[in-house]
């Protein structure tokens, strides 16, 4: 819940299936699934033993977790005052108390986990957490709400490298695509909320931009990420590369034209370049270190 907020969302009696459902739900399980599975492939990308692997998927489904639950439970009063669906703290499917449980429970959880991945990866994925832990607290309402998904997407790709034995350090082009691909999933999940939350007084960098600005920056650390992934590796670039670099400069011209007639055709050209972008990572796995 919202401390500064000061409205407290509907209590309604529901049995336990269904508040293990709304715990469930009130965990972004979108989020937390995607990050997860980029992590684990990532992780099977560069060949890390069963055991390791495990602890990566562990300690970022415990970070993603943590991160979710303590989103909705901070959010719950503003959620509630503005009649968003969909939320189960908010709607008194599951109670602010045992979703900020929830969320320590996962957060201390984390920290193990991670630690057993490494010194250095574990401290690298701690951070990300913090970060994204501060956005939900802190920086969503400011101009820098960019900035912890630019960290949590850089740490990805770092933290299975420095998993890995002896430790490498990850390659600098997979750390800025991530960061720039962490960028554009924060305009991108944005977007398509940004009247509902400016008229909850949040003022976070997309909301400051509004619609037409965000669907206009949007493509740009999209074609940024491709750009790093396609020409920072060593070596020739292959003709797949450079037809996913083409599209995504496609989209850079093509998405805010049509955005003018459909409000969601930025979003979903983004997400085609940012899927074409992953699979590029995921098919370098090996490079990462």
């Amino acid at each position: 819940m919202d401390a500064m907020d000061g409205a407290a969302p509907v209590t309604t009696a529901v049995r336990w299936p269904g508040r293990a459902a709304g715990l469930a739900l009130a965990c972004h399980p979108g989020p937390v699934v995607a990050v997860t599975a980029l992590a684990c492939a990532l992780a099977a990308g560069v060949g890390l033993s069963p055991g390791r692997f495990a602890l990566v998927g562990a300690a970022v489904l415990a970070g993603q977790l943590s991160v979710g639950w303590c989103n909705d439970a901070y959010d719950a009063g503003r959620d509630a005052r503005s009649g968003r669906r969909g939320k189960p703290v908010a709607n008194g499917v599951v109670s602010v108390r045992t979703v900020w449980g929830a969320a320590a429970v996962a957060g201390v959880l984390c920290v193990p986990l991670s630690l057993a991945c490494g010194l250095l990866a574990g401290t690298v994925h701690l951070a990300a957490v913090a970060a994204a832990w501060l956005y939900n607290l802190r920086l969503k309402a400011t101009v820098l709400s960019w900035l912890p998904y630019a960290v949590g997407f850089a740490a990805l790709p770092s933290l299975v490298a420095l998993a890995a034995p002896g430790a490498p350090w990850p390659r600098w082009w997979t750390v800025a695509a991530g960061a720039l691909l962490g960028v554009a999933a924060h305009l991108g999940d944005t977007l398509p909320d940004i009247g509902a939350d400016r008229a909850a007084g949040i003022r976070g960098l997309p909301h400051r931009l509004g619609a037409t600005g965000t669907r206009l920056l949007l493509p740009v650390p999209l074609l940024g990420a491709t750009a790093v992934l396609v020409l920072g590796p060593p070596g020739p670039v292959g003709a797949g590369a450079l037809a996913v670099l083409g599209l995504a400069g496609a989209v850079a011209l093509v998405g805010p034209v049509l955005g003018r007639w459909w409000r969601k055709a930025a979003l979903a050209g983004a997400v085609a370049v940012a899927a074409a972008d992953l699979a590029l990572l995921l098919v370098s796995g090996a490079a990462l270190t």
